[in-house]
């Protein structure tokens, strides 16, 4: 894989570039999180796990939104021939915790640009680097994996996923106010998630997509619940689309390596999985 494009074009002076935000993590701003994701929260001091996807997004006015509603392409991130954006995952690493009061700095990087063809068709891979500081000390390092398709590309077909047993599980309601909420706290306007005629009639998808990032943070909380205290690093990688409108389940389970995650829809396929290092 490299950061040149089927065609040709090169995307390398694009690897490297940083950007760096402030923020405030508010009273009101966890008080949304945990009223969202009641009572799906471990219950456990400094475990708002997951609550940074909320902190210091990209603000722009509508004209600088693209037809999928995210910032368009060439302003934070270069203008890939591919439009159809997917969170594939990404892997989390924490030093510290967050508080409320706290003025969070992220400092975000593009680390990778890669192309290549898979089973679904071509594919730009794009690799962010983002790291949260509280007080001058790391707080988060975070790597972001993002998928770019082409618009007659396919997503990856559900697997069923295997059994095994679980050491904390949960059940959900994937219901649009849900998505919405989410897509509302961390400022979102990707419109897979929150428009149906566009998920469905231009995107191709059954129903409303429920966020990657919402997934890997209930995963968060349910190793945290097995755990009995926060992972020390996490990594997740998406495997097909969670759809909205039927509950899923979200556990924590025993792996062949340890502690493993995963999201499971109403169907039994696997969604979504992670790995955690305690």
């Amino acid at each position: 894989m490299s950061a040149v494009a089927p065609d040709g074009q090169s995307f390398t002076e694009w690897i490297g570039r940083t950007a760096q935000r402030r923020d405030i993590l508010t009273p009101r701003l966890a008080a949304e999180f945990a009223a969202t994701f009641a009572p799906h929260l471990a219950d456990l001091p400094g475990a708002a796990l997951g609550l940074h996807w909320m902190l210091a997004p990209d603000l722009e006015p509508a004209s600088n939104l693209g037809p999928d509603g995210h910032p368009r392409l060439g302003l934070h991130l270069p203008s890939l021939p591919f439009a159809r954006r997917m969170w594939a995952g990404g892997e989390l690493t924490y030093s510290g915790a967050f508080a409320v009061g706290d003025e969070v700095v992220k400092t975000s990087g593009i680390e990778n640009i890669a192309f290549k063809t898979g089973a679904t068709g071509p594919l730009a891979f794009v690799t962010l680097r983002h790291i949260y500081e509280v007080g001058g000390a790391t707080a988060l390092e975070e790597r972001q994996d993002i998928v770019y398709r082409s618009p007659s590309g396919e997503a990856a077909a559900p697997q069923p996923a295997p059994p095994a047993r679980a050491l904390a599980a949960f059940t959900v309601e994937a219901t649009p106010t849900l998505l919405f909420r989410y897509s509302t706290m961390t400022f979102n306007g990707h419109r897979i998630h929150y428009d149906h005629p566009y998920a469905t009639g231009v995107e191709g998808y059954a129903g409303l997509v429920v966020h990657g990032p919402m997934q890997a943070t209930l995963m968060l909380h349910a190793a945290a619940q097995a755990l009995g205290r926060a992972p020390r690093r996490f990594a997740y990688r998406g495997l097909s689309p969670l759809i909205s409108g039927a509950p899923f389940r979200v556990e924590a389970i025993e792996g062949r390596d340890g502690l493993e995650t995963r999201v499971i829809s109403a169907s039994g396929a696997a969604t979504m999985s992670g790995r955690v290092e305690a």
